[in-house]
């Protein structure tokens, strides 16, 4: 793995300085200078897998593979990260509980080596400390609730270590909720998944909707005293992916307070690719386990070689090109449906396999650009940015305080 892609001269400064011109191109003054000025910040990420497993791998230097490091992060403006805890969900009882904490304990880690550019963040006053201060905050969300092992103490063990929010279920149910990539077996819900809601909103974890089976959702809303968000899902009436959220859901996570964070994985943006794709090679969790096989079951290795082989396809013509410029009909449509107060971003950077023109976190100038481009006001812009999940903070932690105060 080199830390300086090929094509790029080392002088200094002059490899970042190559980059932010590359992102920059195209970009407007007007969008850079807002792009500065905002909080930008991405609910969903997938690089704790390489701190887990790659041993190579150096979050503070420039990769020429993944989407996600320091020199990205801050030629793109990118001021939070919440790193996912992953554990695929065949994993489950004590083991999946101790994988989760390993994967905790490298992003506590990485913060720890690295505290010149990173700072554990836990709340919204800490994420608007750490861009005062010029740092990168690093959050935590834990994807799938099977990590718990259907224990409400393990529940509150992750959140005492700095986890802010739980994707209720991942690719398969567990045994208190329904997934959306597997058959129903709960109708939903069960009572103990009553009681996991319960128990995050009395934890300050925000509810994380993306996964779960629809019925999952609008019970999850419906028990939640607090807004709740789907922390990577795009738009169903684009891409009819069961990943995505209709427009009902999106009313409904709207009247909720909550907020929908687009994902630029390319099978959620692109109804066309996402047909394509399923007839070659299957759905994207059949993909990502042929891949996880071939990989000798590191799940770094697999997200990074399926995301390479299918955007190989894409520029090959073996399967549909996916355009970055998709992220912004997701976003539009969300707004236009759910309104201003209640769209975000969730990249599933390092996860998926982005669109052609969002290969990395240094293109994110590009979204700004493009919404100042369709009329979105400054204000409004940065709301998408990461103002909404900032106010969707501040009420889970002032939810959190009003239940304990009981």
């Amino acid at each position: 793995m080199r830390s300086v892609p090929a094509g790029f001269a080392v002088l200094g400064g002059v490899v970042a300085a190559v980059a932010a011109g590359q992102q920059d191109a195209g970009v407007s003054a007007h969008a850079k200078e807002l792009q500065a000025r905002a909080i930008v910040i991405d609910t969903h990420d997938d690089t704790t897998q390489r701190l887990f497993f790659d041993k190579h791998f150096d979050i503070a230097k420039r990769n020429s593979d993944g989407n996600i490091d320091i020199p990205r992060m801050r030629e793109g403006g990118l001021d939070a990260l919440f790193f996912s805890i992953w554990v695929p969900s065949t994993v489950t009882g004590p083991p999946a509980v101790r994988r989760a904490l390993g994967l905790i304990d490298a992003v506590r880690e990485a913060v720890r080596t690295h505290p010149n550019d990173l700072v554990l963040a836990t709340t919204a006053a800490d994420i608007r400390r750490a861009k005062a201060e010029h740092k990168i905050a690093a959050l935590m969300g834990v994807e799938g609730g099977h990590m718990i092992d259907d224990d409400l103490g393990v529940l509150r063990d992750f959140a005492a270590l700095g986890v802010r929010y739980m994707t209720l279920t991942h690719f398969n149910n567990n045994d208190w909720a329904d997934s959306s990539t597997d058959k129903p077996a709960h109708n939903g819900l069960t009572d103990f998944g009553r009681d996991v809601v319960r128990e995050m909103n009395r934890a300050g974890m925000i509810v994380d909707i993306s996964h779960v089976a629809d019925k999952t959702f609008y019970d999850a809303i419906a028990v939640s005293q607090a807004p709740v968000i789907a922390s990577h899902s795009s738009a169903r009436a684009i891409s009819h992916h069961v990943r995505n959220m209709t427009d009902e859901m999106m009313r409904a996570l709207a009247r909720n307070g909550g907020v929908v964070q687009i994902n630029y994985e390319v099978s959620f943006l692109s109804e066309d690719y996402r047909v394509a794709s399923e007839k070659q090679g299957g759905d994207v969790v059949a993909q990502l386990t042929a891949m996880t096989k071939k990989c000798g079951g590191d799940e770094a290795c697999s997200t990074l070689e399926t995301a390479r082989v299918n955007r190989d396809a894409m520029t090959n013509g073996a399967l549909p090109r996916v355009s970055w410029e998709l992220i912004v009909d997701h976003i539009d449509h969300a707004v236009k449906v759910a309104g201003i107060d209640h769209v975000g971003l969730g990249s599933d950077f390092d996860g998926a396999t982005m669109p052609i023109g969002m290969e990395d976190a240094s293109q994110l100038p590009k979204i700004t650009d493009a919404l100042i481009k369709k009329g979105y006001s400054d204000a409004d812009i940065e709301k998408i940015l990461g103002g909404n999940t900032l106010r969707v903070m501040e009420q889970v932690e002032a939810t959190a305080a009003r239940l304990n105060r009981r």
